[in-house]
């Protein structure tokens, strides 16, 4: 039987190992949170939710006056002054206040999850924002990197940006949006940080060359 030390151990190796920290990552979270913020309005006064926080990029970054993190692993030490953590898991989400949130966002993580845990989750999530909340998913488009999605070992369910948006409709929401190729799989093969003018182009390119990851907006 796996205890939470046990789940602990396991979240602080795979920080150690596949999300090793890089101060670089940062700047180029500041960049996404300012795209993502172009596609989903975020009000000054809005509260957001981030669901697999792991170093807290985005939601250091993202312009609301009320900013929360959900986190297994813990990582509360990285998140800014004024953003909540919880460490908890990401289907267990009965800690949070209900119809609370105006948006939230998955960064690569529906992937690491069974499909009862993805389902479960999505469910805690329709709880927590409020009747017009959006839910903003971003993870990898099985379509565009299935050569590369079992290179992380904690990967488990594959799912296409048409697969994807299936599953969050089947569990009551309605799609809003669908964005099939929004970032690379990774960032972690180069070495060099990519210029912030280049990051900045790539996210408003019509066209996303190597692009593996997918974006979908959804209403509650």
């Amino acid at each position: 039987m796996n205890s939470a030390a046990d789940s602990d151990e396991k979240s602080r190796a795979y920080f150690r190992t596949r999300l090793s920290p890089d101060a670089r990552r940062s700047g180029t979270w500041r960049l996404i949170a300012r795209r993502l913020e172009e596609i989903v309005p975020i009000r000054p006064d809005a509260a957001v939710l981030d669901l697999g926080a792991g170093y807290c990029d985005f939601i250091n970054e993202v312009n609301a006056k009320e900013k929360h993190a959900v986190d297994l692993a813990p990582a509360k030490e990285h998140a800014a002054p004024g953003v909540v953590f919880h460490q908890t898991r990401c289907d267990e989400l009965d800690g949070l206040p209900a119809a609370h949130f105006d948006a939230a966002l998955a960064s690569n993580l529906f992937e690491h999850l069974p499909q009862d845990g993805i389902r479960k989750t999505l469910a805690g999530l329709a709880r927590a924002l409020k009747p017009g909340g959006r839910l903003v998913v971003m993870q990898p488009n099985f379509r565009d990197c299935f050569r590369e999605f079992y290179d992380d070992y904690t990967h488990v369910t594959p799912l296409t940006h048409l697969g994807l948006a299936d599953l969050i409709a089947s569990c009551g929401y309605t799609i809003e949006k669908i964005y099939p190729k929004f970032l690379p799989f990774s960032f972690k093969s180069s070495r060099l940080p990519a210029p912030a003018f280049l990051v900045w182009l790539y996210l408003r390119l019509p066209w996303k060359p190597r692009s593996g990851q997918c974006l979908i907006v959804a209403v509650r």
